[in-house]
């Protein structure tokens, strides 16, 4: 393969002695020349040292010898390209390095000769489809379980010199992590079974069966549903107010997203309370009173978000919505044409029809939405031949556009999801065996 270098030069020709780890070879000034944009073409343009040592990393002028710290393996290759004008793939190396070798020597992708460019195109997809996935896991740092484990250990050090520092230190490590000991097991299930509870009694409060009326026929809360409310809503107010007594930095703890899904799922209740005390008084507006009642009786849906301290799968789900902020960008402004577009179809090929529903552009958004989203009510649908044509390509229109962003939405709540199933896999035997948090190297 390289034999053609090794034929005599005759006296005349002029030499470049280079040395590429060791392996050191003679060139000459004629094929270099072949490709003068090339590192070794562009060294016979230099006129000083300086700009010598730009392009080699030692230069010894009495030898005429340019050194260079790369691969003396691929530089072998590298000669064959100055004298074939192509470049092969290096058996056994790694196509990134392969790839940073070419750049590092100023040989362009198009000089790959036919038999290696479509392996190397495949590796390059594969090497791209790999960094992908290296990226979506740096970014899940912000929200990792790694991340977590590290922050909770760092949390602990934080106790340090503080007071009742080991009462707090044991207390907050059981609540912030199950797995720690039996004991931060049942306070962890106990937290768990509240929060059920309390999302059952809700459910079970909307039922017409439940109601109950007192003698002057107003609606009155179920008695036994109420006792379930209150008792959850001072398990959980006990609950926040101990993990604020023993957290480590009351700042920091009021500032975590899961501590402020706490805090409003308690809230409600209290401030129902005392819009309650304020609609016994004579000077209240009683129906303004009830419909702010209702709207903090509402907020108890809140509750539901507290299941994500407790569940892996709602927090790679967060993690990947917060991660995933250009995907659900693409998707809502696809949509967003998409359904502007079709609106406005449907319209102008239905508003002459006395039998269709879609005489306005308003009702041609809302039957758009739908249509798209292939969710389909059915409460509002064309009735000319050219509005279910315009429907037809509407619904396939909206197969596609919410078909490609979702799929890398999914690809990244997978691994979000396996991350933290791996993460807590090690975390409990760890935790058990030692009776420390585990490290983000564990």
């Amino acid at each position: 393969m390289y034999g053609q270098i090794l034929h005599p030069h005759s006296p005349d020709d002029c030499f470049i002695n280079v040395n590429v780890g060791g392996f050191k070879q003679r060139m000459k000034h004629g094929v270099l020349n072949r490709f003068p944009q090339t590192r070794l073409g562009r060294l016979l343009c230099c006129s000083t040292k300086e700009a010598v040592l730009e392009l080699c990393d030692d230069f010894t002028p009495s030898e005429m010898e340019y050194y260079f710290d790369r691969n003396p393996r691929f530089f072998c290759y590298v000669i064959n390209f100055y004298l074939t004008g192509k470049i092969h793939l290096v058996e056994g190396l790694c196509v990134v390095s392969f790839v940073q070798e070419i750049e590092y020597w100023g040989i362009k992708e198009r000089h790959l000769d036919y038999c290696c460019s479509n392996k190397f195109y495949e590796l390059m997809q594969l090497a791209e489809d790999k960094s992908w996935d290296q990226r979506s896991d740096e970014l899940q740092s912000s929200g990792s379980s790694i991340e977590e484990l590290s922050v909770l250990k760092d949390d602990i050090e934080m106790f340090e010199g503080s007071w009742c520092a080991d009462v707090r230190r044991n207390i907050w490590i059981r609540l912030e992590d199950p797995a720690y000991s039996t004991s931060a097991k049942v306070m962890a299930v106990a937290s768990l079974s509240a929060v059920i509870v309390s999302i059952v009694a809700m459910c079970v409060h909307s039922m017409p069966d439940f109601n109950q009326v007192d003698h002057n026929e107003r609606e009155i809360e179920n008695p036994i549903l109420n006792f379930f409310e209150n008792l959850c809503v001072l398990f959980f107010s006990g609950e926040f107010l101990l993990r604020l007594a023993v957290a480590p930095s009351a700042r920091k703890f009021l500032c975590s997203p899961l501590n402020i899904i706490d805090l409003m799922s308690i809230m409600p209740f209290y401030f129902t309370l005392a819009c309650d005390l304020l609609a016994d008084s004579e000077n209240t507006d009683l129906e303004n009173v009830g419909k702010v009642v209702q709207i903090f009786r509402l907020m108890r849906v809140f509750r539901i978000l507290k299941l994500a301290r407790h569940s892996s799968g709602l927090r790679s789900l967060g993690a990947t919505l917060r991660n995933s902020s250009s995907e659900v960008g693409q998707l809502v402004l696809f949509l967003s044409v998409g359904i502007s577009m079709f609106s406005a179809l449907i319209y102008y090929v239905e508003n002459e029809s006395q039998e269709s529903e879609l005489q306005t552009m308003p009702i041609g958004w809302w039957w758009a939405t739908i249509s798209m989203t292939t969710v389909g009510y059915g409460d509002t649908f064309p009735v000319t031949p050219a509005g279910k044509l315009v429907g037809s390509v509407c619904i396939l229109c909206g197969l596609l556009i919410v078909a490609l962003p979702i799929t890398n939405i999914f690809n990244k709540f997978s691994k979000f999801y396996e991350r933290q199933k791996l993460i807590e896999a090690k975390a409990e035997p760890s935790t058990a065996s030692t009776g420390v948090l585990p490290s983000s190297e564990s």
